[in-house]
């Protein structure tokens, strides 16, 4: 086909057409991390945590009954960073919430409707803080187990009733060294492309915890170290020795007066996050 110049902007929005031009949509996916606990038998222990993730079931086709992130359509006239709060509030009746672009998943395949693409946000939440019910076909999910050997990784995620588990293999990409592409192995319950947003949202706040704050928007106002321990382990998937983990968050904490008592457990100084 011939190239077609212009001589003038007015010259060429006179003679355009947009049906010239292939389209596509854009979507808004919110991976909402919490942390839920465990409550332990032991009057010695801290309860024990488990992230969560928050699902919602699907009720139209495609993959109808299937699990997914919330998320929806960016309206045309629609500034694209409100599009994740108004698509949280409408799906899961929560709003006013920490939220940070995450990545932007554009497979051609990832969607059977049309080339959509999806910018997807990582969202960070305490439960403690949460007044709003969920709406009915939203539901949190434990990460049960999270395993990468040899280049694999298989999670498993239960909300009591049903049970999640995928498995994506992950290479890394050439030249570059903390990049990688995904191949989804094993999938039974997750629509569209979401287990390769799950991994990416865990992979960045993994990364992230150890040197920003961001692990205190997952915190009620009060805690214990010992809590904010578990908070720490849960995310990063293992134990902690008490003087490394007091490295990590001396700057970020301070103590108050105020004693946790009850519960089984004996009495404990409560801390707060530190604002700089």
């Amino acid at each position: 086909m011939e190239k077609i110049t212009y001589n003038s902007e007015e010259e060429f929005l006179k003679a355009y057409n947009p049906e010239d031009y292939d389209r596509l949509s854009v979507t808004a996916d919110i991976l909402l991390f919490s942390v839920s606990s465990e409550n332990t038998e032991n009057y010695r222990k801290t309860d024990e945590k488990k992230m969560s993730i928050l699902l919602v079931k699907r009720t139209d086709y495609p993959y109808k009954d299937k699990w997914c992130l919330p998320g929806g359509f960016v309206g045309v006239g629609e500034e694209l960073d409100y599009a994740p709060n108004r698509i949280l509030k409408r799906e899961t009746n929560l709003d006013d919430i920490y939220l940070e672009q995450l990545y932007t998943f554009g497979g051609v395949k990832r969607d059977p409707r049309m080339r959509i693409i999806s910018v997807s946000y990582m969202a960070l939440v305490d439960k403690t803080k949460i007044e709003n019910i969920l709406t009915p076909t939203a539901s949190w999910f434990d990460i049960i187990s999270y395993e990468e050997k040899d280049g694999v990784v298989n999670v498993m995620l239960d909300n009591g009733t049903d049970v999640i588990k995928f498995a994506i293999a992950k290479y890394v990409k050439p030249q570059v060294t903390d990049k990688y592409d995904m191949e989804i192995l094993d999938n039974n319950s997750l629509a569209f492309d979401h287990e390769q947003v799950i991994l990416t949202g865990l992979e960045r706040l993994r990364n992230k915890i150890e040197y920003t704050d961001i692990v205190f928007n997952m915190m009620p106002e009060l805690f214990t170290l010992g809590e904010l321990q578990k908070v720490y382990e849960a995310i990063l998937g293992k134990k902690l020795l008490d003087p490394a983990f007091r490295r990590i968050i001396s700057n970020k904490v301070e103590k108050t007066d105020i004693m946790k008592t009850g519960g089984g457990h004996r009495p404990s100084v409560m801390f707060r996050y530190k604002k700089n």
